[in-house]
């Protein structure tokens, strides 16, 4: 589960990262948590203001609107490069967007067409806005590029993502064009560059809607047997992934081990899907023992979008 860091330590990082920060009024207390949870988080999504000039753009990003109470994003990145902390917690700032988007973010590969709004943003992405009238003319210093690539970065550095966990909000929400007039693919590869890794591949556009991943029961519960005595972290079936990125999403097993691999972590992240299932006992052969059955399987795959077969 990747879990936020304090709001002190989510400053630190960022200035550890060369970030020029503008700490406003309580911006370690203000957010709207009240109104639902925020975690566990799976990456960084980027958006801009349509507005004009700093102080009116933070004021507007704390404080929100009549209809849309701030904060509306935790940090807001200049033209001048500095990023104005305003809000720490859930923000208004993703709204409702795509399951199979998330789904790609959390196993880090390039985001489907989004063209669903069913799932929580506000409580799975950090939200940063930028200051931009979002016409397509109004231009992006390099400052403010280079801040953006620096956000980015610090965090995916802090919870070990990658430049692909870093979207916009384009990417989530169908209808949305922001940020707009950004190279996505080049601050991508900047982000990569940061981390000291290769940059993702271009965005395709699909010509036809993604098909719902397949699970086999059968290869699964091989895998669970076969897995854990191997050394290192050797992946024996497929399928193991796609129930490792639902059980990401369900705050179970932490990023860094979604890797196919159905070892102690995968299977101990399971046992606690079966208990919350209501399955007792985690010893062999027990209910919880970490091992699917078809019944905890399909609740799984009909909660996360993929099916299920023998």
């Amino acid at each position: 589960m990747a879990t936020p860091p304090t709001a002190q330590a989510f400053a630190d990082l960022l200035r550890a990262e060369g970030i020029d920060i503008v700490e406003v009024g309580n911006w370690k207390n203000h957010n709207r948590n009240t109104k639902g949870p925020w975690g566990p988080v799976h990456g960084v999504m980027m958006h801009h203001t349509v507005t004009k000039g700093t102080a009116n753009t933070v004021r507007i990003v704390r404080d929100g609107y009549s209809g849309l109470p701030g904060p509306l994003c935790h940090g807001m990145i200049a033209k001048d490069g500095r990023v104005h902390l305003v809000g720490y917690g859930r923000a208004n700032h993703a709204g409702l967007g795509d399951p199979d988007v998330l789904t790609a973010v959390i196993a880090e590969r390039t985001p489907p067409t989004d063209n669903e709004a069913t799932v929580d943003g506000n409580r799975h992405f950090y939200g940063f806005e930028c200051e931009n009238l979002g016409d397509g003319k109004d231009p992006w210093p390099d400052a403010q590029l280079l801040a953006i690539e620096k956000v980015a970065a610090a965090l995916c550095r802090h919870h070990g993502w990658g430049a692909a966990s870093v979207i916009r909000h384009l990417d989530w929400q169908p209808g949305k064009v922001d940020p707009r007039g950004i190279d996505w693919a080049a601050m991508q590869g900047r982000i990569a560059k940061r981390l000291g890794a290769k940059g993702p591949d271009k965005p395709t556009t699909p010509t036809t809607p993604p098909k719902k991943p397949s699970v086999s029961l059968a290869k699964l519960i091989k895998a669970a047997k076969v897995d854990p005595p191997k050394s290192g972290t050797p992946v024996s079936y497929t399928g193991v992934k796609v129930i490792e990125v639902a059980l990401v999403d369900e705050g179970l097993l932490k990023k860094q081990y979604l890797d196919g691999h159905y070892g102690t972590s995968t299977k101990n992240a399971v046992s606690e899907w079966q208990e919350s299932l209501g399955y007792r006992g985690r010893k062999p052969g027990q209910p919880a023992d970490g091992v699917f059955g078809k019944a905890s399987l399909t609740k799984l795959g009909n909660k996360h979008n993929f099916t299920v077969t023998d």
